[in-house]
């Protein structure tokens, strides 16, 4: 018979419609991390890469289950079409045609039910809770397996004896969710589509009772993953010693970019801005050690990171995904204020007053701008021509100037040109975005809020939303992981020299 314990990492729907992709399903984690670890020669054998990735799926699980708060499990559906679809659906019918032909024979071979009640019965008992003690000896007689054998070889099992009292259970143990599909059930009278009925729905129960659990465990979980996560990291370290290369590596290079001044020239900056808005950043901010601003600076600079790049820091494989959704969010965070900007400089601040009119606008924008990655050009053309003609025709219903051919031409042409990264506008926008992100880290996201950047006001729920985002994740890999950031940035970083010159005094 087939099992039922293969689950897939969902979200919740809100952050499936904000544009936001679904975490890391275990196969997807699953690659991730082996691509990773393929990288590391300190893999002796497959047996210890086997090890290795099922530590890492582990610590995994109990890493999305503090960091997401709409984690949750459910039964993996495999597509119909795949081959894998194809494979699971013909075991499926061969197990219940064969059911049904035992179960028609004469006399009936209950060799298959039984294999099916046994399993139910293990799941049955799964639902229970501790204390529900009298029902679980209950369930234990009436699903005695060797009894129910002796009844089998004498022709004297009741199979829709047996499904009417599950179908009982079944009620008394579901969620109130489960209970429209609990009543269909018992109006199926065929004992093998009943029985499969049951098995279905049962599936269903035992995920509803995990993703309970994971809910009532979730605050003791909080309180020790820190010691959890980093103990287990610790165990696969151990075994691979150099599994941190490529978290020194990108401690290195960022640290190397605070001190060497930025290329481009301040009238233009690039994308690369994250990592060069102020090459003096950790000297700046004496109030946190020069250490934890080299960390942060790394933080934010894997918001754009190369999606090609295979030296991902393996202290934060486990958010990979996680990140680059931020990246994108980022990305069109700053297109739509970049195009909010350039639209209100053009209309005026009578139509911006406006918060519907503003609401209008983004809700377009955001619609547009979906495509920007794969067609910057052509989502900006669509942009420009939609917000000039709202703003036109919003000008006259307020019975206001509209927008001359000359003016209307130029807010097109400048809409558009938001589509190249050198865009003044964007640049501005981008480093803004960035400093807030930054101050999140360094004085966290209330005290960052008491001094909004000026420009990004229309994004100022989206932003903050991302900023909590960015805050709590990053804040939770630094709890977990400081120990060894420490000790890889002790060799990266030098003494200031002023405390290189008290050093030598002492």
């Amino acid at each position: 018979m087939p099992k039922m314990e293969k689950t897939a990492l969902q979200n919740d729907s809100n952050e499936a419609e904000s544009g936001a992709h679904k975490p890391e399903t275990p196969e997807q984690t699953q690659e991730n991390q082996s691509s990773c670890l393929d990288d590391h020669s300190a893999v002796r054998s497959v047996t210890d890469l086997i090890e290795i990735v099922n530590e890492f799926s582990k610590l995994s699980i109990a890493h999305e289950i503090v960091v997401n708060q709409d984690f949750y499990m459910e039964h993996s559906v495999l597509p119909p079409n795949s081959l894998g679809g194809r494979i699971m659906e013909t075991m499926y019918k061969a197990f219940w045609d064969h059911l049904k032909v035992q179960l028609s024979s004469t006399p009936a071979d209950f060799t298959a039910a039984l294999e099916l009640l046994k399993e139910v019965k293990e799941i049955l008992l799964s639902l229970l809770l501790p204390r529900q003690n009298s029902l679980r000896n209950e369930i234990e007689e009436a699903l005695d397996i060797d009894l129910l054998k002796q009844e089998a070889e004498h022709g004297a099992l009741d199979v829709p004896h047996l499904s009417k009292y599950i179908l009982n259970l079944m009620t008394l143990l579901c969620a109130p969710v489960r209970d429209g599909a609990v009543r269909k059930l018992e109006s199926i009278t065929d004992p093998v589509q009943l029985l499969r009925g049951i098995f279905h729905v049962l599936g269903l129960m035992k995920m509803d009772m995990v993703n309970y659990t994971i809910q009532s465990l979730r605050p003791y979980l909080k309180e020790h993953s820190i010691q959890y996560e980093r103990a287990k990291f610790q165990k696969l370290l151990n075994k691979q010693p150099n599994l941190l290369d490529c978290t020194t590596k990108w401690l290195t290079k960022t640290a190397l970019h605070l001190t060497t001044p930025p290329s481009s020239s301040p009238d233009s900056p690039s994308s690369s801005s994250m990592a060069h808005s102020s090459p003096n950043w950790a000297v700046d901010n004496p109030q946190l050690p020069r250490s934890t601003m080299v960390l942060y600076q790394g933080y934010l600079n894997l918001l754009l990171w190369d999606l090609d790049s295979k030296e991902f820091p393996e202290t934060l494989l486990m958010d990979k995904i996680r990140l680059q959704d931020m990246g994108s969010q980022l990305k069109q965070l700053a297109i739509l204020a970049s195009v909010l900007l350039v639209a209100r400089s053009f209309s005026g601040s009578a139509l911006f007053s406006s918060t519907e009119f503003v609401n209008k606008l983004k809700r377009i924008t955001k619609a547009l701008v979906e495509e920007f990655n794969s067609r910057p050009e052509e989502a900006m053309v669509s942009v420009s021509e939609q917000v000039s003609q709202k703003i036109h025709e919003r000008l006259k219903d307020m019975g206001l100037t509209a927008l001359s051919s000359e003016k209307k031409a130029s807010l097109r042409g400048q809409l558009r040109n938001i589509a190249k990264k050198e865009n003044r506008v964007r640049s501005i926008i981008d480093q803004r975005i960035h400093l807030f992100l930054k101050g999140c880290l360094v004085h966290g996201v209330q005290e960052s809020l008491l001094d909004f950047p000026v420009g990004l006001i229309f994004i100022k729920e989206e932003l903050t939303k991302l900023g909590w985002k960015f805050f709590n994740l990053m804040r939770h890999n630094q709890q977990v992981f400081s120990p060894y950031y420490d000790e890889i940035l002790k060799d990266i970083i030098r003494p200031a020299p002023a405390q290189e010159t008290e050093v030598e005094s002492i």
